[in-house]
């Protein structure tokens, strides 16, 4: 898999629910914690690697060595927030670019697991702010949307600098 990036059109439409929880999909976020290992992240959402389905993997750690803090889920959805605080932010699928984004500390899940379990949990701090994340990527929205118009002004160049190359490495198709 490789990583798809900004401003590819898969990053900002929102994703199908995945009606067919099954072994398929257990493979498909096997491959994408590879994905997100190879690249040093700590969470991956479908969109970041072509797929427009409801599915990510993270590991808060980023580390392959503690598959116990892996999770794979499927149709996440936040049902309950609390608490919000400014933090600092990157997106694999944005290269390079980082910036404060508000989001909630405290929030409670529900999804599916790959083979179809139902999933309810809490999250709080990095683990709240990663998956906030990465389900914002199911919904089509982009972490440089949630900056603060001070901050885009910082980014500016490197995202017209991402548009360009995308444009470049398009052309005529």
């Amino acid at each position: 898999m490789e990583i798809v990036l900004y401003p590819h059109p898969v990053l900002l439409k929102g994703s199908q629910e995945i009606l067919d929880p099954g072994p398929k999909w257990a493979s498909v976020g096997k491959e994408m914690l590879e994905t997100m290992y190879a690249t040093k992240g700590v969470g991956l959402a479908g969109p970041q690697v072509g797929i427009s389905s409801r599915i990510l993997v993270l590991n808060p750690s980023g580390d392959p060595g503690k598959p116990e803090e892996e999770m794979i889920l499927l149709n996440p959805r936040i049902r309950k927030k609390k608490g919000k605080e400014w933090g600092q932010e990157g997106c694999l699928s944005f290269p390079g670019i980082y910036g404060e984004v508000l989001r909630s500390t405290w929030i409670e899940i529900e999804g599916l697991s790959p083979e179809g379990e139902p999933q309810l949990f809490e999250a709080q701090d990095f683990l709240a702010r990663v998956l906030q994340h990465e389900i914002d990527h199911l919904e089509g929205i982009v972490f440089v949307q949630r900056m603060t118009p001070a901050e885009k002004i910082k980014i500016k160049a490197a995202l017209n600098e991402l548009e360009e190359r995308y444009r470049a490495s398009h052309a005529g198709s």
